[in-house]
């Protein structure tokens, strides 16, 4: 019940109840499923793992960060809900994970959602656009001729239309709620990609060619109808990390250089140009966001406010570091990288042959081998394996693509997080990986994470300056 309780809430959160519960959404249904999630919860904590990793704390520190900007940042008593809003229903994601996704087949099970997300929106995406747009119900950027551009979006809210360098009028794919725009799907398409490969069976062409391979041709043309630069740097990122270990790195650079030719061939990124003249916009925004810091370093200017606070441009930072140290401070820094230090180190370790090795049976006090519960999961050192490489490239397609986002705090992020931990804990089960680092160890890792993202924030501007 709790797992299937968890998917719905997550399902939900990317859909927007309004897609998913119709005219029940105006009774709050979200906040009602949140309730009982939480409460079907309860059961689990005792033998869970929450309390055993960092990235509990950070999720906590992280809404206490939320509250804190907004109450000193902003001078607003009232904060808390504005932060509890913006924050818990994403962390909490994280903690249904650890509670509810205990074996390899609910793992899947949270992969088989965010699939099935993307599809939904990718099928009606498309139908939009050859069958609405394409029949004759187009907009111009700004134009409020046939229609109000409100009522245009209200119409099709699975596309945005904008222009592109040479000036002409093109569509982008979008989704609702946590992904309404082109480059939050993108991203989430990013992450996904690689994690589809979790239903892939050996020896199994037909299953592969129909579970595997055409889903995941699907989710590339999604990312094609994104027209997303950053899902596009994303996505060879992924291809080199893949790729890197099978035919060695200068041989997947060259991969991934021949896959960017094409797709800027095909007009993947919709006639806009990646250069740094074109991202010239979001240095100068990061420039504010090191101004904010210098301005409130410890937190803040307030949780969503820095598009208020940078000049009067009404932009965000359009990327993650940024937003967080802007808007949250070092303090709120240092919570997410307490969330994020972890969580890659923890991936690379179950990714790595050699830190992970064959099963320890477990003996009793009279020295014969303990039978195998009756349900516990058959899983060896391979699947740890290959599962920690998966999720090694969707931390890399969401990093990456994150870099050219102000997405510091969404669901994707705590729901891979939670994933790898959950299988880390398999791993640490059955005695065939080392123990988690101590929180006295992962703090000042964590610290020294916040402040070297910082300076490489600084290193980039200036150099990127310089370029100009």
């Amino acid at each position: 019940m709790g797992f299937v309780l968890s998917s719905l809430y997550f399902v939900t959160y990317y859909l927007t109840p309004p897609v998913l519960f119709g005219r029940l959404a105006e009774a709050r249904i979200e906040l009602i499923l949140a309730a009982l999630v939480c409460l079907v919860s309860l059961p689990a904590l005792k033998k869970s793992l929450i309390l055993k990793t960092p990235q509990s704390l950070a999720s906590i520190g992280l809404f206490v960060a939320g509250f804190l900007s907004v109450l000193i940042g902003m001078h607003w008593g009232g904060g808390a809900i504005r932060a509890f809003a913006a924050i818990a229903p994403c962390a909490i994601a994280y903690f249904l994970v650890c509670l509810h996704c205990k074996t390899k087949k609910k793992v899947q099970g949270i992969v088989l959602v965010l699939l099935l997300v993307c599809l939904f929106v990718i099928a009606h995406g498309y139908i939009d656009l050859r069958y609405g747009i394409a029949g004759g119900n187009s907009l111009q950027p700004g134009s409020t001729e046939s229609a109000s551009e409100d009522q245009w979006n209200i119409d099709h809210p699975y596309v945005l239309v904008m222009n592109n360098d040479a000036g002409d009028s093109f569509y982008r794919l979008r989704g609702l709620g946590l992904i309404n725009d082109p480059n939050d799907f993108g991203q989430l398409l990013a992450c996904t990609i690689p994690l589809t490969f979790i239903f892939w069976r050996p020896d199994k062409k037909l299953w592969n060619s129909v579970f595997v391979l055409l889903p995941i041709c699907m989710l590339l043309f999604g990312a094609y109808l994104t027209h997303s630069r950053g899902t596009l740097v994303a996505l060879m990122a992924v291809a080199v990390v893949a790729a890197k270990r099978r035919i060695g790195i200068l041989p997947a650079l060259l991969f991934a250089g021949f896959l960017f030719a094409a797709a800027m061939a095909l007009q993947f990124t919709g006639g806009r140009e990646i250069s740094a003249q074109s991202g010239s916009d979001r240095t100068a925004l990061w420039s504010s966001g090191l101004q904010m810091m210098k301005s409130h370093p410890i937190f803040g200017v307030g949780l969503g406010s820095f598009a208020d606070n940078c000049d009067g441009c009404g932009h965000t930072a359009h990327n993650s570091v940024m937003v967080c140290a802007g808007e949250l401070g070092m303090f709120g820094l240092c919570c997410w990288s307490l969330f994020l230090f972890p969580t890659i180190r923890d991936a690379l370790a179950i990714a790595s042959p050699a830190k992970v090795g064959d099963e320890e049976p477990k003996v009793t006090e009279v020295g014969a081998i303990s039978p195998r519960a009756e349900n516990a999961e058959e899983i060896g050192k391979a699947e740890i394996n290959d599962l920690g490489r998966l999720l090694v490239l969707s931390l890399t397609g969401f990093l990456v693509a994150g870099w050219f986002l102000s997405r510091a705090y969404v669901m994707t992020f705590f729901l891979l997080g939670g994933m790898v931990e959950v299988v880390y804990e398999m791993a640490l089960r059955r005695g065939m990986i080392a123990s988690r680092l101590p929180l006295a160890r992962v703090l000042p890792y964590s610290g020294g994470l916040a402040v070297s993202l910082v300076l490489l924030m600084y290193v980039v501007l200036r150099i990127m300056n310089l370029m100009h």
